[in-house]
């Protein structure tokens, strides 16, 4: 029941947004997602199931992007640039969305699920751990490293501690946030 479950992943994120977590009930969510509440129990089996389904299906949206910046697909050419575009996605998308944020930083406050860090079975929530605070931009890290392997100019600071400089550098202006133009000159700063 794909459509179901994205369906209730889409309420339950919309839910969050006009209140905190522990005021969200499992019957609005369900009705908001037009299916009925068993069904809702079926898909991610408690409301930390579904929390916990949740923060993972953000956190690879926030990879997914990531990707996307890499690949180019932002407009930005070189690697450089495309690292500077992953930078300020990074920045843009813990902005944006408060489960990013919390993930990249571990800094969960009470509007959010706090119990997802704690989840560690539900059965059929979305598959692989959550990640730990710094992980996920560590898995962002990484895929910079595979994908601009190729294209990595010769004679340049190495790449594996090019992505690690400019990992750190957009988490520390998500937790001190600065404009995404001042990211991205930042970044071809570092990297020039």
């Amino acid at each position: 029941m794909p459509a179901a479950r994205e369906s209730l992943l889409d309420a339950a994120f919309a839910a969050l947004e006009g209140r905190p977590w522990p005021r969200i009930k499992m019957a609005e969510v369900a009705a908001a997602a037009g299916v009925s509440r068993q069904t809702l129990y079926n898909e991610f089996g408690s409301k930390e199931g579904l929390a916990r389904a949740l923060v993972r299906r953000e956190a690879d949206a926030y990879l997914s992007g990531v990707e996307r910046a890499l690949s180019g697909a932002s407009g930005a050419a070189g690697p450089r640039e495309r690292l500077a575009a992953a930078a300020v996605w990074t920045v843009r998308s813990a902005t944006e969305n408060p489960l990013v944020r919390a993930v990249l930083t571990g800094c969960w406050n009470e509007r959010l699920p706090t119990s997802v860090t704690s989840v560690t079975s539900v059965r059929t929530a979305s598959p692989g751990p959550l990640p730990a605070p710094g992980e996920l931009l560590g898995q962002a890290r990484d895929r910079a490293v595979r994908l601009l392997a190729g294209d990595w100019p010769p004679g340049a600071v190495e790449l594996p501690l090019a992505c690690e400089a400019v990992a750190r550098l957009a988490l520390s202006y998500v937790v001190a946030p600065a404009p995404a133009a001042d990211v991205a000159r930042m970044v071809r700063t570092v990297l020039a």
